[in-house]
């Protein structure tokens, strides 16, 4: 990997351009006359799931706030066809997340009933809910209509920006559809489109590809070789599969290795394929007959399915309300890398083969002799649904664009930030986390190639390897621009980005980023310069999960459940058992207390070096101790730190008897009350 500061050439590609760091300059080429730009305090680009929580939750807070869209429909790819909360962590984790999830199960509820099998499909009570694609649209609809503060904009896309030094002041957009642009000016800005225009616009680093195994230290990077393995896999430490059956997370029995040496972890500039979600359905009032495409070549499909076409032909099973399901494939492996920095017209006709070859497929299936009759009268039950995405042909308007730029942040999220710290049973801890990722580390097809017995080059689901980790401020922070937030093509390695790119974590680190916003625009500071304590703080509040644990999920008539996730991004525990119920033991008491004045002091500790210290400890045990004898020792703690104790009126509220046995969870509530500022 070349250094991210120089474009290099042929490897894994990081592009930086310092222009505009010395003064304002004009990033792009100069827009045709126009209005004067009309100032907001945050603009949005990307009506994302990611987007959308940002700018609801910012108008929410007070601020006057302008979505823009690149397409014109708003939602991202939960309204093109993703169907699915792709989740593997069933209890509640940001409240506007949480929203939209309710919407979905109360929408098949209040239309269906309770009973229907409708509702039954939107899989309430589980991990990935499921809601059709015009419905997630409805929702989402309402709910960006229901915030007077949000304007909204649709088909524009960046074509220019003015910076001062390191502030993005004013941006330009022009028409998808025409040559009309506007401008404007915001405190902050936020990219929150999948392709990351915005920050290319811009002028801030990104990279796209793949790193090389040695630049971060990652098992799994560059060119790799895949084979799955059958379940329970030979001569793998059991107590790595315990430990992970033990998380309160769904579970695949699956398995896969490196196949080597072909795996040679060389850095190249390949991102994992793409696919058009496809909808399609059995239900005969609604279904769509296949027509047979104008250009249809099946000798053209065997090829290309020998080639560079990613397809399984199993015969489909409605997953989803409505007799629908979605189609993970065809990828048309390759052709996915051109989409990253290529203009519209590019990508359109990159979305236009997978059109292309989609409809092809369906119809190959359902009519080709070399089908066996049996998978032709199958796939011959589906068509494309009448009610969805109707003015384009019924296929999905935007493609799965899995992987695009990723800018490079003020932190990196690595493959090593999703799997076991050394000597650690959790992942790294981020004092600064805004948001978990619980997803495997993953990735589809990169290349055509296979060696034998092998996946797609580049295919991997490493499950079991990977444990939920906490994803950084900073990696939303791009290098050289302070007002700018990337929530969605946020700061990653091609590994890591695995783990994030989920819309239940984009939606997250979207509403977390609205909190950023509005510290900044009342304190009147960038978003890189606020306070990062009192940002956490705000959202452990807010009631945002900020720390996996087994054991805790978010239960507002818990006083002690935000103290607990953010001593969670503190180094406090160590492992992902928090036991809040149970009793804290005096040398734990002694540990938290000291490490509660160190952080009061404002001293800069490695975190996740405080949780191995804390691990050991609670291995120890010991005795339990009253409120009253904690109060004590964290009076003890502070005053020997030189700092006020200001949580004595707390203390007696929560005494209810001199011996009362203190909590863990009571603890923490303790803590975090005398750490505020």
């Amino acid at each position: 990997m070349k250094s991210p500061y120089f474009p290099p050439s042929g490897r894994c590609a990081t592009v930086f351009f310092w222009l505009g760091w010395l003064g304002g300059v004009v990033c792009a080429a100069a827009a045709p006359a126009e209005p004067a730009p009309r100032s907001y305090d945050l603009v949005v680009y990307g009506a994302t799931g990611g987007g959308v929580a940002h700018a609801v939750c910012a108008a929410r807070e007070g601020l006057d706030v302008l979505l823009i869209s690149p397409v014109p429909h708003l939602g991202g790819l939960l309204s093109n066809g993703l169907t699915t909360m792709d989740t593997l962590y069933n209890g509640a984790r940001a409240p506007f997340y949480d929203e939209v999830r309710r919407a979905i199960h109360d929408f098949y509820r209040n239309k269906f009933g309770a009973d229907s099998e409708q509702y039954r499909q939107s899989l309430p009570g589980q991990p990935k809910a499921k809601v059709e694609a015009h419905v997630f649209e409805q929702i989402i609809n309402r709910l960006v209509a229901g915030e007077p503060r949000v304007t909204v904009r649709k088909s524009y896309y960046p074509v220019a920006c003015e910076r001062e030094g390191a502030q993005l002041r004013t941006v330009t957009f022009r028409d998808r559809d025409g040559a009309g642009t506007f401008s404007a000016t915001a405190a902050v800005f936020s990219d929150c489109s999948y392709e990351g225009d915005l920050a290319a616009v811009a002028k801030v680093p990104y990279r796209w590809g793949r790193e090389s195994r040695e630049e971060f230290g990652e098992e799994h990077a560059g060119r790799i070789f895949m084979r799955k393995v059958a379940w329970p896999p030979a001569g793998v430490d059991p107590l790595i599969l315990a430990d992970y059956r033990r998380m309160n997370l769904v579970h695949y029995n699956r398995w896969f290795e490196i196949i080597r040496p072909q795996s040679t972890g060389a850095a190249d500039q390949s991102v994992q394929g793409y696919n058009l979600r496809t909808v399609i359905t059995r239900d005969p009032a609604n279904r769509l007959p296949m027509a047979k495409p104008a250009d249809y070549d099946p000798a053209e499909i065997r090829r290309r399915l020998e080639r560079d076409i990613n397809w399984s032909g199993r015969v489909p099973s409605s997953n989803q309300p409505n007799q629908k399901t979605y189609l993970n494939l065809p990828e048309v492996v390759g052709i996915q890398h051109a989409y990253v920095e290529g203009d519209w017209a590019t990508r359109q006709r990159i979305v236009d083969e997978h059109a292309r070859m989609t409809r092809g497929l369906i119809y190959f299936m359902q009519h080709d002799p070399s089908v066996p009759e049996a998978t032709r009268r199958g796939w011959q039950e589906w068509g494309l649904p009448r009610d969805e995405f109707a003015d384009n042909g019924n296929l999905p308007y935007e493609i799965y664009a899995r992987e695009t730029r990723r800018i490079v942040g003020r932190a990196i999220f690595t493959e090593n930030d999703a799997r076991p710290a050394p000597r650690l049973k959790r992942a790294p801890v981020q004092s600064d986390a805004i948001s978990v990722t619980e997803w495997f580390l993953d990735s589809h097809a990169c290349t055509p190639e296979h060696v034998p017995e092998s996946e797609w080059e580049g295919e991997l689901l490493l499950h079991y390897v990977t444990v939920p980790g906490q994803i950084s401020y900073r990696t939303l922070l791009p290098q050289g621009l302070d007002n700018l937030l990337v929530p969605v093509c946020a700061s990653s390695t091609h590994i890591g980005w695995g783990a994030i790119r989920l819309e239940p974590t984009w939606m997250s680190l979207g509403e977390a980023a609205a909190h950023a916003t509005v510290f900044a625009v009342r304190v009147k500071k960038t978003p890189a310069a606020i306070d990062l304590d009192r940002l956490v703080r705000r959202l452990a509040e807010r009631r945002v999960m900020l720390s996996f644990f087994n054991d805790v999920e978010v239960d507002p008539r818990e006083p002690w459940y935000p103290a607990v996730q953010y001593f969670g991004t503190q180094g406090f525990f160590g492992s992902y058992d928090a036991r809040p119920l149970e009793a804290l033991t005096v040398p734990l008491a002694e540990a938290w207390a000291d490490a509660a004045a160190q952080q009061a002091r404002g001293e800069n500790v490695d975190r996740t070096e405080r949780a191995r210290r804390m691990q050991v400890t609670e291995e120890k045990g010991g005795a339990p101790l009253t409120v009253e004898e904690f109060g004590a020792v964290l009076a003890r703690a502070f005053t020997a730190a030189g700092l006020p104790l200001p949580i004595d009126g707390l203390v007696s509220e929560l005494q209810l008897a001199r011996d009362v046995r203190i909590s863990r969870g009571t603890a923490c509530r303790l803590l975090f009350a005398a750490g505020k500022r």
